[in-house]
């Protein structure tokens, strides 16, 4: 896949931005979130018009939570360097690092895509990634479900339990804009809050 693959529905004008951002740049404006054999995460924030020192990168998934949690993928070598909207950007890049070792995992079988496609439905998918939203309005419980590792972004304040498949109950309570790494897992969400959660999920494959 060459380029960008955009989630139906994006507004280009107000995403132009650094896709990776060179960390020596401008401190105050990215911030490492996750870093590990897989991916290196970073959060980007960019002032209206504000210019950043872009470099190539490996290729990355693009979560832009100024944009409703609109997501894009970007192959290598990719960059941009200024954001040209009148308006604050703040995006979560998760870089996909050359040379990851495979998932020690099985495929899954219980896909939250199939078994739940109302809530589960795939911004897209490609030979390295498949992004995942996942979309819970309050008192919704979502099915057993699987997923490889991933990243999982928050992209509303939400509160949320999940229940492990062996019988662990957790209890999720986010901030917008958070980022997690979780290992493959099984389990069920349900939104006991009381605003509609959302999230998107990269899987790793």
């Amino acid at each position: 896949m060459r380029g960008a693959v955009i989630a139906p529905g994006i507004s280009r004008g107000s995403l132009l931005l650094a896709a990776c951002v060179a960390m020596a740049a401008q401190a105050q404006t990215v911030t490492v979130e996750l870093d590990n054999p897989w991916v290196h995460v970073f959060r980007v924030k960019l002032g209206p018009h504000e210019k950043s020192a872009g470099r190539k990168c490996a290729a990355c998934v693009i979560v832009y939570l100024t944009d409703a949690g609109e997501t894009a993928y970007f192959d290598a070598p990719h960059a941009f360097d200024q954001n040209t909207s009148d308006l604050p950007l703040e995006e979560i890049v998760v870089e996909l690092k050359a040379g990851a070792p495979k998932s020690p995992y099985p495929p899954i079988t219980l896909d939250p895509a199939k078994l739940d496609p109302r809530y589960h439905t795939v911004d897209f998918e490609n030979e390295r990634v498949r992004v995942l939203r996942t979309v819970l309005e309050p008192d919704i419980r979502s099915p057993l479900h699987e997923h490889p590792p991933y990243v999982v972004v928050y992209v509303t304040e939400l509160h949320t339990t999940m229940a492990l498949a062996d019988g662990k109950l957790v209890d999720n309570v986010r901030r917008r804009g958070e980022v997690a790494w979780r290992d493959a897992m099984k389990h069920s969400t349900e939104n006991i809050g009381t605003r509609r959660a959302m999230e998107i999920q990269i899987e790793i494959k």
